[in-house]
C-alpha cells in the first residue's frame, strides 16, 4: 500500500526502525520523525500501530524503543543464529583464557557486522558491540575477512575512502594489499591500535562447510608485547567451530585448517 506521496508504508515503517541505534537506543516521536524524514503525524500514527504489535514500545517517559518482539523475531529467524550456536562454546573456552573481549564477526558488503562478544570487567577498550559495524579496514576482524572477500569488494574498499581511526590504522592502499596478502599466508590479522592505541585486535578466519570464509574469530587485548600469545589459543578455538560447523575432508573425516 502506498501514500499520496507515492511511498509504500512499508518503506516509512523500515525507515523508522533504522532511526534507532546504538547511539540513540530511545527516541521521542518528533526524533523519529526527523530523523526518518517523516511529517510528524504520520510518524505518530505509524509509532502507534507499531507499538500495538510489539515491534516498539514505549518508555515512562513516553520515549519510543526497539520492541522486545522485534528482538525476539530477528533472534529466532537471524541467518547467523546456527553460526553463533557452533562458536559460543569455543568463545567461552576462548574468554576464560584470554580474559578480555572475544568476538565473532561476518561480513556484510564492505563492514564486519558483530554479532556476539564476550567481555569481562576491567577489559581493555573495545569501541566494538553486538550489531555493531566497522569498515573492513579498521579492526582485526574486518582485515581477516576483507583478505578473504571477492576481488571486486577489495577493489572497491582499496579504493577509498580510507578511514584512519588511529595514527596506526592502515589507509594507504598499497600497504594495505600488502597486509592482506599477508594475513591470507599466515592466517592471522594482528592490528596493533587500529581502533584505539592502548589496544591490539587479533582475528583469524572460521571456514565453513565448502572450506570458504563464513567469519572471523578475534580477541581485543591490550597493546602490549603479550598480544600475540593468543594466536595459538585462537585458532585452536577457530578450528573448534569449524569442527562444529562440519567442516570434513573429501573422505569424511574432521578437516583440520592451518592456519
Amino acid at each position: 500500500m502506498a501514500g499520496s506521496s507515492g511511498e509504500s508504508v512499508l518503506s516509512r515503517v523500515v525507515r523508522i526502525i533504522e532511526s534507532f541505534g546504538s547511539e540513540a537506543p530511545a527516541l521521542r516521536v518528533s526524533e523519529i520523525a526527523r530523523r526518518a524524514d517523516l511529517h510528524i503525524a504520520t510518524a505518530s500514527r505509524l509509532v502507534e500501530e507499531l507499538v500495538g504489535y510489539g515491534w516498539l514500545q514505549r518508555d515512562d517517559d513516553r520515549r519510543v524503543r526497539i520492541g522486545v518482539r522485534m528482538w525476539e523475531l530477528a533472534s529466532r529467524a537471524s541467518p547467523t543464529l546456527s553460526l553463533r550456536e557452533a562458536a559460543m562454546p569455543f568463545m567461552e573456552d576462548l574468554h576464560a583464557v584470554v580474559g578480555h573481549h572475544v568476538q565473532l564477526g561476518v561480513r556484510e558488503s564492505d563492514e564486519v557486522l558483530f554479532v556476539e562478544r564476550l567481555s569481562a570487567p576491567g577489559a581493555v577498550i573495545n569501541l566494538t558491540r553486538i550489531a555493531g559495524r566497522l569498515s573492513l579496514h579498521v579492526s582485526s576482524s574486518g582485515i581477516v575477512l576483507l583478505a578473504h572477500a571477492p576481488s571486486s569488494v577489495q577493489e572497491k574498499v582499496l579504493a577509498g575512502p580510507l578511514r584512519a581511526y588511529t595514527a596506526h590504522t592502515v589507509v594507504d592502499p598499497k600497504q594495505l594489499r600488502a597486509l592482506l596478502a599477508d594475513v591470507r599466508k599466515s592466517g592471522v590479522a594482528v592490528c596493533r591500535g587500529f581502533v584505539d592505541p592502548r589496544a591490539t585486535g587479533v582475528a583469524v578466519p572460521l571456514r565453513g562447510p565448502d572450506n570458504t570464509v563464513v567469519a572471523a574469530l578475534s580477541t581485543i587485548v591490550p597493546n602490549d608485547d603479550n598480544a600475540r600469545m593468543h594466536i595459538p589459543a585462537l585458532q585452536a578455538a577457530a578450528r573448534g567451530v569449524s569442527r562444529a560447523m562440519g567442516v570434513q575432508d573429501l573422505c569424511g573425516r574432521t578437516q583440520y585448517f592451518s592456519h
